[in-house]
C-alpha cells in the first residue's frame, strides 16, 4: 500500500470532502477549514483544515465564535500531519483541551486475513432496531465507562434514517453483550470506518475484536469498498497491526466548551 498515497486520498475523501455522519448534520466549509454542525445531539467539530502561522489563530478564533455562538461544546480533530505544525500549541492557547492521542490506521480489504471466527461460546449478532442499540449502548458503557446516551441516539437514528450507511454487531455471550462495534459507510468514497470496538473486561484477550473487524470487513467487501479505517487506541493498535493494518498518522481530539 502506497502509504503517502492513500492519506492523501483520505484527506481529500473524507476530510476536505467531508459528508455529514448522520441525520441532523450538515457540513460548512468556511474558508480554509470544513466543519461539522449538528441539531444538537450529534458531533460538532471541525474535521479538515489548511492553515499557515499566519493566519492559523484568527482561523482557530472564528470557530470559536461560532460554535460559541450556538452553545456548542466542539471538537478540533487535529492530524499529525497537519500544518501549522504548531497547530496543537495554538489550540491550547485558545482553551481547547486535548484528549488521548490515537493513530489513524488504513488497511486495504484485499490483503486481510477475513478468516476470524468468534470464539466458541459467542455469536455475532447484527444489530438493527432499538433492541439491539440497547445492547450496544450496555457494551459501550461496561468497556469504556462513560455515558451512552448520544450514541444510542446517534446510532438509533442512522438506523432509522440511513440503514445502508452503517453497520452495526454486537457479540453475544448467552444472553449477555460482552462486544460491540459498528462500520460507517461514506457513499462515492473508497473507506469504510470502523468505530466503537469495545469488549467488557472480563471477555478481552479472546479474539472477540478481531472477529468483529473481520465481520466488518466481509461487510465493506460485500458493499464494494476498498479501504478500512480505524482511529486505533493505544490497545487495539497492536491487535490491528498483525491484523494487517498500518499506522499513517495520529489524531487528537481538541475539545473546547461553549
Amino acid at each position: 500500500m502506497d502509504h503517502v498515497g492513500v492519506l492523501a486520498l483520505y484527506d481529500r475523501d473524507m476530510r476536505k470532502g467531508a459528508q455529514p455522519d448522520g441525520p441532523g448534520a450538515r457540513i460548512e466549509r468556511v474558508g480554509r477549514v470544513v466543519r461539522q454542525v449538528s441539531d444538537g445531539h450529534g458531533w460538532d467539530g471541525v474535521v479538515w483544515s489548511d492553515l499557515d502561522a499566519a493566519g492559523a489563530d484568527a482561523a482557530i478564533a472564528e470557530q470559536i465564535a461560532h460554535f460559541g455562538g450556538l452553545g456548542r461544546e466542539f471538537e478540533w480533530k487535529l492530524y499529525g500531519h497537519d500544518l501549522p505544525t504548531d497547530l496543537g500549541r495554538r489550540l491550547r492557547a485558545a482553551g481547547f483541551t486535548p484528549a488521548p492521542e490515537e493513530t489513524l490506521m488504513i488497511a486495504e480489504v484485499a490483503a486481510l486475513d477475513l478468516d476470524a471466527p468468534a470464539p466458541e461460546g459467542v455469536r455475532l449478532l447484527p444489530v438493527t432496531d432499538a433492541a439491539g442499540v440497547d445492547l450496544v449502548a450496555d457494551v459501550h458503557e461496561k468497556a469504556f465507562g462513560t455515558d451512552a446516551s448520544r450514541l444510542r441516539r446517534q446510532l438509533l437514528a442512522r438506523l432509522t434514517d440511513d440503514p445502508d450507511g452503517v453497520v452495526a454487531i454486537v457479540a453475544m455471550a448467552g444472553d449477555a453483550p460482552v462486544s460491540a462495534a459498528r462500520m460507517e459507510l461514506v457513499p462515492g468514497t473508497r473507506f469504510a470506518g470502523l468505530w466503537g470496538g469495545g469488549t467488557v473486561a472480563e471477555w478481552r484477550g479472546r479474539g472477540i475484536y478481531r472477529a468483529l473487524v473481520a465481520h466488518r470487513a466481509r461487510a465493506a467487501v460485500a458493499r464494494g469498498y476498498r479501504y478500512l479505517q480505524v482511529d486505533a487506541s493505544s490497545q487495539s493498535r497492536p491487535v490491528l497491526e498483525r491484523l494487517g493494518f498500518a499506522p499513517l498518522t495520529t489524531t487528537t481530539p481538541y475539545v473546547r466548551q461553549p
